[in-house]
């Protein structure tokens, strides 16, 4: 029987940039993941950047993608940054401080 990739628990590290820091984006984007099951973290990078780390299901982390491509309404997402990461022992989905 073929492995369903459909089931497989993976992670993604993103780095979102444009105006993404003082409009709500890291709250916005927590109450994104923990509605699709998503675990992981979101945090403010010195940079001006946003960074995720999302766990779980494939089509669950594609939604979260296509939803932190346009973000909050006061967002201006230029571009996202994916790559595969580890999976982090995690529960749930934080806002962790700033780095």
């Amino acid at each position: 029987m073929p492995e369903d990739e459909d089931i497989e628990i993976v992670a993604r590290r993103l780095s979102i940039q444009g105006r993404v820091q003082g409009v709500w984006y890291r709250a916005s984007a927590q109450a994104e993941a923990r509605r699709l099951g998503l675990r992981g973290w979101v945090r403010n990078r010195h940079d001006g950047s946003v960074e995720a780390l999302v766990i779980g299901l494939q089509a669950a982390i594609d939604a979260f993608i296509d939803w932190a491509q346009i973000g909050p309404p006061k967002a201006q997402v230029l571009r996202i940054e994916i790559s595969t990461a580890d999976e982090e022992p995690t529960e749930g989905f934080e806002q962790r401080p700033t780095c």
